[in-house]
């Protein structure tokens, strides 16, 4: 993808990776657009950022998903790259969850982390394939490679995201949409919390890695750990999974 005059939207563009993200499109000469739920997030990046665009917006909810992408498109019909960074992590004990009465909260995190990003990548890749060049930007996890039991209903929505970007790149082949799968590690940042007993990546090394890839013109973009385990064989996928299970069992139990 073009690394300049873009019009990007950034869902949960307000901090961690999808800012750091946002800043470094800004720096390049592009025109970010970013969306999340929470306001005072958003509004504390606009104050970093003054030429960034903001709107507030919970992605789990289907009609704000289409009232997002009917905004955008018109009121910024120049926009030709999506970046699906919203999401959700929660780490939990299936004997514990009480799936009966909690389900709704177990259901957003497929529900952020999955439907949208596929109904808001449906509902934008028609707009875009009638642009001179576009681009569809979907940040799974190396969890989507190698699942941490401990949290089930991430890894596991990570995978079926990344198995869409896959099929999504084919369809598209043959337009001028590029599709992009970005491929984080653990990486320092809100939504892993303290809770992680790992080596965390520090944001801005990561983002500069990423960023790195897109100017290369890389289509599956990883990071440090997570780069290798994107061709990591089924027995190698199996034995870093079980590595992972037996270092962080103890933060479910």
């Amino acid at each position: 993808m073009k690394m300049s005059g873009n019009t990007i939207l950034i869902t949960g563009g307000g901090s961690g990776i999808g800012l750091a993200f946002a800043e470094r499109f800004i720096k390049r000469g592009n025109q970010v657009i970013i969306c999340g739920r929470r306001e005072n997030v958003l509004q504390e990046a606009k104050e970093r950022f003054p030429g960034i665009v903001t709107r507030t917006c919970d992605l789990t909810i289907e009609a704000e998903r289409i009232a997002l992408v009917d905004w955008v498109t018109a009121n910024y019909p120049k926009i030709n790259v999506l970046v699906n960074n919203a999401g959700i992590l929660q780490r939990f004990n299936v004997l514990k969850a009480d799936a009966k009465h909690n389900w709704s909260h177990f259901g957003k995190e497929i529900t952020a982390n999955l439907e949208a990003p596929i109904h808001l990548s449906m509902l934008l890749a028609p707009f875009f394939a009638e642009k001179e060049e576009a681009a569809i930007i979907n940040v799974t996890s190396g969890l989507a490679f190698t699942p941490l039991a401990v949290t089930p209903i991430y890894s596991a929505s990570k995978a079926a995201l990344h198995s869409f970007t896959v099929c999504l790149r084919y369809q598209l082949s043959a337009t001028s949409v590029a599709v992009i799968e970005v491929v984080p590690p653990a990486v320092d940042t809100d939504l892993n919390g303290t809770w992680l007993q790992t080596h965390v990546e520090p944001l801005d090394a990561f983002a500069d890695g990423i960023f790195k890839g897109l100017e290369e013109g890389t289509t599956e973009i990883g990071y440090s750990t997570s780069a290798s385990r994107l061709r990591m064989s089924r027995d190698e996928i199996d034995m870093y999974a079980e590595k992972l299970y037996n270092a962080m069992k103890g933060s479910i139990e």
